[in-house]
């Protein structure tokens, strides 16, 4: 096993030592787990099923039943783009268009290479007032156009690079 595989499940240890290890936590287990790498690796979820002796089937269903989890890494910018009614009728397409564009995503790519960035839709925010709405973490964006997404992720890019 690889240092940072070790790594990785020392921290796992950690995490479900905190929950005493009790499969009745698998929610909070796996939102922990989530928060610390971002995503859901397939081969912590199968540790965890070990670790606190239930089915792999019902660490990965309850990982797969809710929209919250990722099975998949995640960027560490999340970009939520509002297709709610009031954000549809105001364009949420051109914005979301845009930043795909500006982020280099291929068709069916939602994360960036480097793991920067995340692109996703959402149903609705619930700031129906401000649409359109782009949500990157929890900085919520108002009124946007095409173009002020694209500046709001080169300020996210030059913060970053400085």
């Amino acid at each position: 096993m690889s240092v940072s595989t070790l790594r990785k499940f020392e921290k796992v240890c950690q995490i479900l030592d905190g929950h005493g290890r009790s499969p009745a936590k698998l929610v909070p287990i796996l939102q922990e787990i989530q928060a610390e790498y971002r995503y859901l690796p397939e081969q912590v979820l199968s540790y965890v099923a070990t670790a606190l002796a239930i089915p792999p089937a019902r660490v990965f269903g309850v990982a797969t039943f809710y929209a919250h989890f990722a099975l998949k890494p995640k960027g560490k910018y999340v970009v939520h783009v509002c297709d709610g009614t009031a954000c549809h009728v105001k364009d949420a397409d051109g914005l979301l268009a845009a930043i795909r564009t500006r982020l280099g995503l291929a068709k069916g790519q939602d994360t960036t290479e480097d793991l920067r960035f995340t692109v996703e839709t959402v149903s609705c925010l619930g700031a129906c007032g401000l649409a359109p709405v782009m949500v990157v973490n929890e900085r919520i964006y108002g009124q946007m156009t095409p173009e002020r997404c694209v500046q709001a992720l080169e300020d996210i890019m030059e913060r970053e690079d400085r």
